[in-house]
């Protein structure tokens, strides 16, 4: 389910200047990757069903906190907007457009689901794609946890077929964000809450590595760059020779690291028992990683979560 899932916003949209707490922001994403799987709803203006167990998959989370984002979701999407420059097709003027996420939402309390319709002027930035658009797959997000980060990697991914960005002035860059006008008002401040906090997020947790560099004018800084570069893929250990005579032995402090990562895995998480919390999962995945003919369907994953084999002497 989780394979493949793209996220597509023309760069008018990634671009713009939005704030959205990261519930909101994931029932976008699913909301999008939706309406692209629907012809009809550019015509018809049709309605999506985000269901907390879509959610609760997608992004790794409890049943309970699943249920309170699509809540909460509910109320801070209908108010908010984003901001972006445009040019007026009649004029050729320059534009400054202000436009609301959804025309109208609802929250279904006892079916676990929220029905939202996307606005007009959202459909066009998210189907009917030119050839200046912003792509990339949703399992790069789904574990940050901070809207910063979100955005930071959004704005980087325009420029993924260089590796660097545009120089982008610090005033842009705050209405990019969504950083409001009172916040974060000394450089020390911006650059912890917001720039490096971000930066850590998608370094732990995405498919790339980034770092920033500012630039001044006189003592002021005023402008920044953001570099990266894709993480380079993790070696799988062939499941198909994980038999008893490569069976890997782990220390108890082992088990106990990477079971619990493994329990967090995106592409493990369709195994894990209905109703088990990710520390139940994660004592499961412990026993078996001691077992020679159960740990092997683990073995692919191993490494990608952070384990290094030893290389055998001799």
């Amino acid at each position: 389910m989780r394979n493949n899932q793209l996220i597509t916003k023309a760069n008018k949209l990634t671009s713009a200047s939005y704030s959205l707490g990261i519930p909101e922001q994931r029932i976008i994403f699913l909301a999008i990757i939706k309406a692209r799987a629907q012809d009809k709803l550019i015509d018809a203006r049709g309605m999506l069903n985000i269901t907390a167990k879509s959610y609760q998959e997608q992004f790794n989370v409890e049943k309970h906190t699943a249920y309170d984002a699509l809540k909460s979701a509910a109320s801070g999407l209908f108010e908010a907007q984003f901001e972006y420059d445009d040019i007026h097709e009649e004029t050729g003027k320059p534009t400054h457009r202000i436009v609301r996420w959804v025309q109208q939402i609802g929250y279904i309390k006892d079916a676990g689901m929220i029905e939202l319709q996307f606005t007009d002027a959202v459909i066009p930035l998210i189907t009917r794609l030119s050839e200046q658009y912003t792509e990339y797959d949703l399992k790069q997000v789904s574990e940050l946890q901070s809207e910063y980060a979100i955005r930071l990697y959004e704005i980087m991914m325009q420029w993924k077929a260089v590796g660097t960005t545009n120089k982008i002035s610090l005033k842009k860059l705050r209405f990019m964000l969504g950083v409001k006008p009172e916040q974060y008002l000394a450089m020390s401040d911006f650059k912890k809450r917001v720039l490096n906090h971000g930066i850590k997020q998608i370094n732990d947790h995405t498919d790339i590595t980034a770092d920033y560099e500012q630039y001044k004018t006189g003592k002021a800084v005023t402008d920044f760059t953001f570099k990266f570069k894709r993480k380079p893929q993790a070696k799988v250990i062939d499941a198909d020779t994980a038999n008893d005579k490569y069976f890997i032995k782990m220390t108890d402090k082992q088990i106990n690291t990477f079971s619990s990562k493994l329990a967090t895995l995106p592409e493990l998480g369709s195994n894990a028992p209905i109703g088990k919390s990710t520390a139940e999962y994660a004592a499961i995945i412990a026993t078996d990683l001691t077992d020679s003919s159960k740990q092997k369907k683990y073995i692919p994953y191993l490494e990608k979560v952070g384990y290094k084999q030893e290389k055998s002497k001799g």
